[in-house]
């Protein structure tokens, strides 16, 4: 198809054009994929359907003119505030993903640093854990990026970060799990360097933070990452990931509400009059917001307890499964449910073992450094801990035959 259709199309053959269009996409609903997707059940995603339905052509731009959504909208950030450490001067803005929230933390740390510190030449101090969408903000908004290594224990060094701020640093970084190992940086203690030097610290929780105060409520030992933490400015935090909603809602949570008029945009420049937001869009979907909020009030608190529960289940079940077969081994530390497992055997090609499980329809979420593939687990694993350990094994035999391709370690990641 070349162009817009003469003659428009009917509803059946729309519908059964796009069903057979997904025919070689990956079975997301067998568990078989370990990103891009959270998923719990059908009842969840039908009540995420039909809240978005129920506010489907609603703009959430237009808040005066539906202030359903803005109520909507500040209960969302309420309960996670609540959930997230926020005392009473605390606020949020909801987002469209994790890019976005910690966009707007990046530019309210340039613009609060510039305001009131004359800074022109910012620069963020961060781990090399860090998500890259930092690296992207901070080529848009004119930061230089100062990436750390991390230390042997794959948390935030927080001696060498010190080492890298100057007069012109606008803000540091933790991430409360980093994506690459799974682990938290030591947040209270980047948070202290935070208050000693007066710069901004953002803690990027867009993994861990609808999962990490449950899985610490199982009994696993979870840092403080809070916003309660003295020197936390502010957090990332993604509904549409362990909040369980569908995609397209995140949050930026301040400690203190006025920090926001930092991300703020505002100017009265054409003819139409005055135009503010708190956002990068300007147009947005009511839909998601509705569908966020209903995600929340139908799981409640033993919901998610729920989905921590099968989360670290289905983690204990595939890290003791893939430890004890001969020339695996899992890295360590790794918190909540992410992990990397690689091999630990000079014969066994960890890309032809990646290159059997793909064969079996398992898409690889292949690790870079160290060498290795790379999980990020959410409920419906559970139900395939098992049979996961068990076509590791498979593959595994697969490999050492010789009789396999091989994927490589640099295939792109989001």
């Amino acid at each position: 198809m070349t162009g817009i259709p003469a003659k428009g199309r009917d509803r059946a053959s729309i519908l059964a054009d796009l069903t057979a269009r997904k025919h070689g996409d990956r079975d997301w609903r067998r568990g078989r994929l370990a990103v891009y997707f959270y998923w719990l059940d059908e009842e969840l995603e039908r009540v995420q359907q039909e809240a978005y339905l129920a506010f489907w052509t609603e703009n959430n731009l237009g808040q005066r003119a539906y202030p359903s959504l803005k109520a909507i909208e500040d209960e969302v950030i309420a309960m996670s505030l609540s959930l997230l450490g926020g005392g009473g001067r605390a606020g949020g803005t909801f987002t469209s993903g994790g890019s976005e929230s910690i966009f707007l933390a990046m530019m309210a740390a340039r613009n609060k640093a510039r305001a009131q510190r004359g800074v022109r030449r910012p620069n963020i101090v961060l781990p090399n854990s860090a998500h890259l969408t930092f690296d992207r903000a901070a080529e848009a908004l004119g930061i230089e990026a100062r990436r750390v290594s991390v230390g042997a224990d794959l948390r935030a060094d927080v001696a060498a970060m010190t080492a890298r701020m100057d007069a012109d640093t606008v803000a540091i970084v933790g991430s409360a799990p980093n994506y690459p190992f799974g682990t938290f940086d030591p947040i209270e203690r980047l948070a202290a360097l935070a208050v000693e030097r007066g710069v901004w610290m953002h803690v990027d929780a867009c993994v861990g933070g609808f999962l990490a105060p449950y899985v610490r409520r199982l009994g696993h030992d979870v840092t403080p990452f809070e916003l309660s933490v003295p020197g936390v400015t502010s957090m990332s935090a993604d509904i549409h990931k362990h909040g369980m909603a569908p995609k397209g809602a995140s949050l930026l949570l301040v400690s203190d509400a006025a920090d926001r008029e930092w991300h703020k945009f505002e100017s009265r420049a054409w003819q139409r009059g005055p135009y503010a937001a708190y956002t990068t869009q300007g147009t947005r979907p009511g839909g998601s917001v509705a569908a966020a909020w209903a995600s929340m009030q139908h799981l409640g608190d033993e919901g998610y307890m729920r989905c921590a529960r099968l989360i670290m289940e289905a983690k204990a079940i595939m890290t003791g499964g893939i430890a004890a077969i001969p020339g695996l081994e899992i890295l360590t530390p790794s918190d909540l449910g992410i992990f990397v497992w690689r091999s630990v055997d000079p014969t066994l090609d960890i890309g032809k073992v990646a290159a059997a499980m793909d064969a079996e329809g398992w898409l690889m979420g292949r690790q870079q450094e160290p060498d290795g593939i790379h999980l990020h687990l959410n409920p419906i694993h559970r139900e395939v801990a098992e049979e996961y350990v068990e076509a590791v094994s498979r593959a595994v035999a697969a490999a050492r035959s010789g009789t396999t391709a091989r994927i490589g370690a640099n295939e792109r990641t989001y």
